[in-house]
């Protein structure tokens, strides 16, 4: 017999909702505000840009396979709202707009004040 259903009890289905709340795993909570990062450098460029969240700076991305000159590339002058693993929510503050960008057009940004970074730590080396 084929089940086509999440079952504990691998023996007989239980199609009554006894005890359904037991079986069930507990429900994900997602932190909002800055991430809290696990100790350590992780410095990957989506932590970076959500560490600058609100940060006034201009983003450069570039697109490969257009065909005209003049639309592959676009800066924006603003901020970053959200970064995700694979994009980036950039607000333009000329327009008000919002821009959802994969990360995969990403080139580099520059922000106007210092950039928010992980706490760097100082090893010795032993020689």
């Amino acid at each position: 017999m084929v089940q086509y259903y999440w079952n504990p009890n691998p023996q007989q289905p239980n199609f009554q909702n006894q005890n359904m709340q037991q079986q069930m795993p507990p429900p994900v909570t997602i932190p909002s505000g800055r991430p809290n990062l696990p100790p350590g450098e992780q410095s990957y460029i989506e932590n970076i840009l959500r560490l600058n969240i609100g940060e006034p700076g201009t983003f450069y991305f570039s697109f490969s396979h257009t065909l005209g000159e003049e639309l592959n590339a676009r800066n924006i002058v603003g901020s970053v709202e959200a970064a995700g693993r694979d994009h980036v929510i950039v607000h333009e503050d000329s327009t008000g707009h919002q821009f959802l960008f994969p990360m995969i057009y990403f080139d580099y940004a520059e922000f106007d004040g210092q950039i928010n970074y992980f706490p760097q730590t100082i090893q010795t080396r032993e020689l």
